[in-house]
């Protein structure tokens, strides 16, 4: 085992050019914790807001960048059951997946579903925790209901749509050009709406209202998600692209039986990501290992180019996962 590792750090809060190589020493796993030796990284918007310096990393974790990974288990600490060495994992990580070495709990890991390499699965853990915590626990999505997902060609709402559709809902995407709707459909969306051309209110009412939005978006899409709801529908607010502040009438929220709610993923106990981690394997990773449903894939680049996959995904041109090529 090495001591030091490669690595890209934040070097001072700000764009995708404050992304720095570096040497860091290799983390060691302690207690219940797996240390993976990390081949590829999947990179998120909570990265890019970590890096601009308004995401800050919790206490304990690592400051590098880098919420999801895969790889193979290169040393697992006292008290870790399930997960030997060399075994291929895929893992939630409370940050440092920028690097060629990273420590997580070892109950936030789970198998590289068959049939799958390495690059796929770095693509899963942020975006199939997030969606199946929200959308399913969170948001109680049932068959036969109507389902609106906003940003339906990033990780997140290429995932939502993907499940949601599976799992029997009736499918509603917004994204912004005519060939990330087009993705959207052949995903499993009954409708793709293109944002810049379409009212998403005005089609949603005409279709009974949504029984659940997933909305990464915040500002007056608040509003609006409310408009767009069916009478005893649930929004799931989980990030603010636009802004957090907006005026609500909340006589539609009593009157029309209305709940909304959200998360963050990264914030929640080491024990609710675990929980997470278990219904996923039980009720996803069956379906991703027979390729019922797959990650969608747009781009990669090596570790040190961190700063153009963050310029990538900031750009709004990708459709589906970014990921880096770690080793």
């Amino acid at each position: 085992m090495p001591e030091m590792m490669r690595a890209v750090e934040i070097s001072e809060p700000g764009g995708p050019e404050v992304l720095k190589p570096t040497h860091r020493p290799v983390p060691q796993p302690g207690p219940g914790e797996i240390l993976i030796r990390v081949r590829w990284a999947g990179v998120n918007r909570p990265d890019a807001l970590q890096r601009a310096g308004s995401y800050k990393a919790p206490p304990q974790a690592s400051d590098l960048p880098g919420l999801e990974a895969s790889g193979e288990v290169a040393a697992v600490g006292p008290e870790v059951s399930g997960w030997s060495v060399g075994d291929a994992v895929c893992a939630l990580l409370p940050g440092g997946g920028y690097a060629e070495f990273a420590v997580t709990p070892a109950a936030h890991a789970l198998p590289v579903p068959d049939g799958m390499d390495l690059r796929e699965a770095a693509c899963l853990p942020e975006t199939f925790f997030t969606v199946w915590s929200n959308v399913f626990q969170r948001g109680g999505l049932k068959a036969g209901e109507t389902f609106l997902v906003h940003g339906g060609s990033s990780g997140i709402g290429t995932t939502a749509i993907q499940l949601a559709s599976h799992f029997g809902a009736r499918v509603f995407a917004t994204a912004g050009t005519a060939e990330k709707c087009a993705a959207c459909a052949k995903l499993g969306a009954k409708r793709a709406i293109n944002y810049r051309e379409e009212d998403f209110v005005e089609i949603l009412r005409g279709e009974g209202g949504a029984n659940l939005i997933l909305d990464m978006v915040g500002g007056d899409y608040i509003t609006r998600n409310v408009k767009s709801l069916a009478d005893d529908g649930r929004l799931v607010m989980i990030a603010f692209l636009q802004g957090p502040k907006v005026e609500l009438n909340f006589a539609q929220v009593m009157l029309r039986r209305l709940t909304i709610t959200g998360s963050t993923l990264r914030p929640q106990s080491d024990f609710a990501k675990a929980r997470i981690a278990d219904s996923l394997r039980d009720r996803v990773w069956p379906l991703l290992s027979n390729g019922e449903i797959a990650p969608v894939m747009d781009s990669e680049f090596a570790l040190e180019d961190a700063a153009k996959a963050h310029a990538r995904m900031e750009s709004s041109g990708h459709v589906g996962k970014i990921v880096l090529r770690i080793s």
